[in-house]
């Protein structure tokens, strides 16, 4: 019998946990999607350099995009 309980226990903490994780999973992939250097950051490691100059070219790519919207004719 408790280990019945414990069973069912078990099966309905699986089961919280497979529905939470896709939000989790798109939280991340969100934040990720920020930040290259990011998912290397938060295991504790050292960024590899890809990571660093995905980072670095995103950074410059939304720079020129920041100019590009200040010109044209609405503005």
């Amino acid at each position: 019998m408790i280990e019945d309980q414990r069973s069912i226990a078990n099966r309905l903490a699986c089961e919280e946990k497979r529905r939470k994780k896709p939000e989790e999973q798109n939280l991340d992939k969100h934040r990720a999607d920020q930040d290259a250097t990011l998912p290397a950051k938060a295991h504790g490691n050292k960024p590899s350099r890809g990571a660093e100059v995905d980072q670095e070219l995103r950074e410059e790519e939304e720079q020129i995009l920041r100019k590009k919207r200040g010109f044209g004719p609405n503005h």
